[in-house]
């Protein structure tokens, strides 16, 4: 009897001190110091700041005469280096795409390219239609302090119905699936196909409402918008691109707050290929590019096709309508948030298109604050999600490192020094060498 207490006093002791053992592990608290950072887009940003974080989240974040560094942290030392909120894109598509390969809408899939735009320092993205079931489970396995990857939010398959009980019946089959928004197009792709009408679209916004979901209108004309506007759409999913914005629609958007996702690369995704682009040269670009796509986007026989294209042709005239209207809409004070349409093809490169989004909006006339906040605080707003954009106390520690300020230049975002999800390195963000050499 005395070795059997023995021995259960041993296990007893033994299970405790493994299981504290593990506790402790699982909620090692860091400590990234040294760095600037700025944990809010227009708020100024810290110097030699300290930014601890545990359990994924973050516990405290400020300067270091102000933060207390546990003796058991451990220590991550930024000197010289910049923190910023992670990046999130406002308007992708996930699983659509693998290279060359028909689309393939499994976890597997989806984990590949959730994986890529992390490693862009893409945080969190929102899909405006085309995921599938795996992907919804990626989403409800996310809020996780182990999560490796990029957050994903989702709308389900675009409504097209062609009659209003029709698309009134699709609602309720997606919003079944329990989508974070319903998305719909209002669009004839230049001339060449059908719109949805406005009795359809007003039937899909009344049972999305019904229903509790907004819908994000996929758009081109600026009529269009405003009669989106007017019957209630809740998210202006691309830029006006027919003409230039008035004033009428500016009051429209401004009445209910609405979001206007510009998606400049969208637009160049349609004609750029006419020749070779510059990025194509570009490490930062190269260090995920499908190499196959890249090859068959250089072939002679497609450039010399997009240049005779009448619709290549019909966006590349559009694009500078685009940017006014990005240009205008944000000195109005509109609320702007960063998106691309990445995904629907392979030749719009996912994380890579957000950093030229950026680019883009800059030559629009933006200021690396307005971006910065477009892809951080306010792209957190049009997705309605909180605890991401920021870096404020029990948010996520979702953010990225970088070698150069982005405050200064936009294009800085791209000297990704690391990228960190819930507190957790993602493997393979670090730059190449011949990224380095830059």
């Amino acid at each position: 009897m005395k070795n059997f207490l023995c021995a259960l006093t041993f296990l007893l002791i033994g299970g405790f001190a493994t299981n504290t053992a593990q506790t402790t592990s699982s909620e090692t608290t860091k400590a990234f110091v040294g760095a600037q950072i700025l944990t809010e887009v227009g708020k100024p940003a810290l110097k030699n700041g300290v930014l601890l974080v545990r359990g994924g989240k973050v516990i405290a974040v400020g300067p270091t005469t102000s933060v207390r560094v546990p003796a058991e942290a451990e220590i991550i030392n930024l000197a010289d280096k910049y923190i910023i909120p992670g990046l999130i894109s406002a308007h992708v598509h996930v699983s659509d795409v693998q290279g060359l390969r028909p689309p393939a809408y499994t976890e597997e899939n989806a984990l590949r390219q959730l994986g890529v735009f992390a490693r862009y320092g893409i945080t969190t993205v929102w899909s405006l239609g085309g995921e599938k079931e795996p992907a919804f489970r990626l989403r409800d396995a996310q809020n996780t302090a182990a999560l490796e990857r990029t957050r994903l939010y989702l709308a389900g398959d675009v409504i097209t119905g062609k009659t209003p009980e029709e698309a009134r019946q699709m609602v309720a089959k997606v919003a079944a699936t329990k989508p974070d928004v319903i998305k719909i197009r209002v669009d004839d792709n230049l001339g060449t196909n059908a719109k949805m009408t406005p009795e359809v679209y007003r039937a899909v916004i009344a049972e999305a409402h019904r229903l509790g979901l907004r819908v994000a209108a996929h758009i081109f004309y600026l009529e269009d918008a405003k009669e989106l506007l007017r019957a209630g759409a809740d998210v202006i999913a691309h830029s006006v691109r027919d003409k230039e914005i008035d004033a009428e629609f500016i009051a429209l958007m401004k009445k209910r707050n609405i979001p206007y996702c510009p998606t400049l690369t969208r637009e160049i995704s349609t004609f750029i290929y006419e020749t070779t682009p510059a990025f194509f040269a570009d490490p930062f670009f190269l260090r995920e590019a499908d190499r196959d796509v890249v090859a068959q986007l250089q072939e002679p026989q497609r450039q010399a096709a997009l240049q005779k294209s009448a619709t290549a042709q019909g966006y590349k005239a559009a694009l500078p309508t685009a940017k006014r209207n990005l240009k205008k809409a944000a000195d109005a004070g509109l609320l702007i948030a960063m998106g691309t349409d990445a995904g629907p093809f392979a030749n719009r490169f996912q994380g890579y298109f957000e950093h030229l989004e950026m680019e883009m909006m800059a030559e629009a006339g933006m200021t690396p604050a307005q971006i910065l906040r477009s892809a951080t605080t306010e792209a957190a707003r049009t997705m309605k999600v909180s605890g991401i954009g920021a870096l404020t106390k029990n948010a996520w520690a979702d953010f990225v490192v970088l070698s150069q300020d982005p405050a200064k230049n936009i294009r800085h975002t791209r000297s990704i020094a690391s990228v960190w999800i819930a507190g957790n390195k993602i493997k393979g963000s670090e730059p190449s060498p011949a990224q380095d050499r830059r």
